[in-house]
């Protein structure tokens, strides 16, 4: 997977963050290591997502890892705590901040579905 494909999901799946979950500004900058490295930021505020394809200098904290858990993470698909204890990704910074965002993103809003009559 290329940088920018990668960017690319991670606007897509920052769609479906919970923006409620979020009380407070909120700011990760992804930095994908391996396959498809570069950095991203994904920043919530007041109901807002923003993803960008640079690095946020002021951010709360870094995620390091391969594109594959990093993917994860953000997709919601992925257990944060248990893959972090594991050592599948690296946080540094704000280690509460890092924690709010894994709980927003795996507290998906859920898609709704046609009643069957």
């Amino acid at each position: 997977m290329i940088y920018e494909d990668i960017v690319k999901k991670a606007k897509q799946a920052s769609k479906k963050i919970n923006k409620k979950a979020i009380e407070e500004h909120l700011a990760v900058e992804f930095d994908i290591e391996g396959e498809g490295e570069g950095a991203f930021y994904v920043e919530l505020d007041k109901g807002m997502v923003d993803v960008q394809p640079y690095e946020y200098y002021d951010c709360d904290c870094h995620i390091r890892g391969g594109a594959d858990v990093i993917m994860k993470l953000i997709e919601g698909k992925l257990d944060a705590m248990v893959a972090y204890l594991q050592g599948d990704f690296r946080i540094e910074g704000d280690f509460d901040k890092a924690i709010a965002f894994a709980k927003a993103v795996k507290n998906v809003v859920a898609p709704k579905t046609k009643a069957k009559k």
